[in-house]
């Protein structure tokens, strides 16, 4: 235990978490080796620390130290970065130069972020680590280097390598020995005096007195979900210390610099599958669409054939009420108020001869529906005859201009002409 508080004296670490001290204990642990370490958790929880106290507590504390966040570069440029480039390997490569793998020979390179590794970049990183080989951009001459890999992310890895953003072979390599960093909300105990290290800290830079919460602003401070960590809390201690002009911060000053959402450390419920109203495809989409079409129509069969058993439309409509506010979608108000075009859609035609007279038994009650005539036919032949017919009465005498109307090659337009007669 003597040995981790010197360690977080020597790098300034505040807290006593017990999964804090863990995580310190594993890097003082596997700094004297040359293992690999792979450090997660959430964004802002200082993740950059682990590969600083390995690297001054091994055997190449004399050698480079080199942090390079992967995030941050763009992916055209990010092999020359790590692995340099020869003279004329691509455009505005004017000189040959060495990359961060062979300056740091001997030494340590943190790579921060590394869940934003390209692909290709993987590759070349997986051949460093199994053989601590690699090639120049341009070159095929291969190199050695004996450098110690440490890395970060705030990426879930196995959701990555399931969506297939990083290779899972790279994963196993990098992760030989994996440190946890415990987000701040974990660390109850430490968020008030972490605050409270850092209003020192800006006071002193700022040369001003330090500022002081209330017991209701530490409270308040110990409720919050703090998503950004100890970077939050930092630069929320920097704001208040620089803006307030008291230096009693109640809860109430306090609230104005936290984010309105979150606003508590109540448990988030994350869900891992995706809703019946998440599409992932088009597809799926249209499949959706057109079942609830399917379900419209069956409704609209439904209520035609009990239009037409009843020949009753307002026993109908009072009898299937709820059917007919689940197709059009109105409310009973609506269906009140409707104008007589609207409600057309529930009335059954009169014909002329029921208004003259009544049908006899011989007769088909149901005549009316003879007199129902189609607006449009759904015959794609007749359908085309009917549209070059009115193409070329557009376009008398330009066949090619009618032909290009309808999208159609002249030579086309003439066969159908000839197959049609027209």
């Amino acid at each position: 235990m003597e040995g981790i508080q010197n360690t977080k004296q020597r790098f300034e670490i505040i807290g006593q978490d017990p999964k804090l001290n863990r995580a310190l204990e594993k890097a003082m642990q596997v700094a004297p080796t040359d293992i690999s370490v792979l450090v997660t958790g959430e964004s802002g929880v200082g993740k950059e620390a682990i590969p600083k106290i390995i690297h001054s507590l091994s055997h190449r504390k004399h050698a480079k130290y080199i942090a390079v966040n992967c995030g941050a570069i763009p992916e055209g440029t990010i092999d020359s970065e790590l692995f340099g480039h020869e003279k004329g390997a691509f455009t505005g490569a004017t000189q040959t130069r060495s990359g961060y793998f062979e300056v740091t020979d001997g030494g340590t390179i943190f790579l921060d972020e590394v869940g934003e590794l390209p692909l290709t970049t993987q590759v070349r990183l997986l051949r460093v680590l199994e053989n601590g080989e690699f090639l120049k951009v341009g070159s095929s001459q291969v190199q050695k280097t004996d450098v110690r890999i440490v890395a970060a992310t705030n990426v879930n890895m196995f959701e990555a390598i399931k969506k297939e953003r990083f290779r899972e072979d790279l994963y196993y390599r990098l992760s030989t020995v994996e440190i946890q960093i415990p987000p701040l909300r974990e660390r109850k105990e430490d968020i008030h005096l972490l605050f409270r290290k850092f209003a020192s800290d800006f006071s002193q830079k700022y040369k001003m007195p330090t500022i002081r919460l209330d017991d209701a602003g530490a409270a308040l401070l110990l409720k919050y979900r703090w998503p950004g960590n100890i970077r939050q809390l930092r630069n929320i201690a920097e704001q208040i210390s620089v803006l307030e002009e008291k230096r009693a911060i109640s809860a109430t000053t306090l609230h104005g610099y936290l984010p309105s959402n979150p606003g508590s450390n109540l448990p988030a419920v994350i869900k891992n599958s995706k809703s019946e109203s998440d599409f992932s495809s088009e597809r799926e989409i249209l499949y959706k669409v057109l079942f609830d079409m399917k379900g419209d129509l069956n409704d609209l069969k439904k209520l035609t054939m009990e239009l037409l058993k009843n020949n009753d439309s307002q026993k109908v409509q009072d009898e299937n009420e709820n059917l007919i506010r689940k197709i059009y979608g109105e409310d009973d108000a609506d269906i009140e108020t409707q104008d007589a075009t609207e409600m057309e859609v529930l009335q059954l035609p009169e014909s002329k001869q029921e208004k003259s007279h009544t049908p006899t038994p011989q007769e088909d009650k149901y005549h009316f529906a003879e007199e129902i005539q189609e607006e449009e036919t759904l015959s794609l032949h007749e359908k085309e005859i009917e549209l070059i017919k009115k193409s070329l009465e557009r376009n008398r005498g330009k066949r090619k201009a009618a032909a290009a109307e309808l999208g159609i090659s002249e030579r086309t337009l003439y066969r159908k002409i000839k197959q049609y007669d027209l």
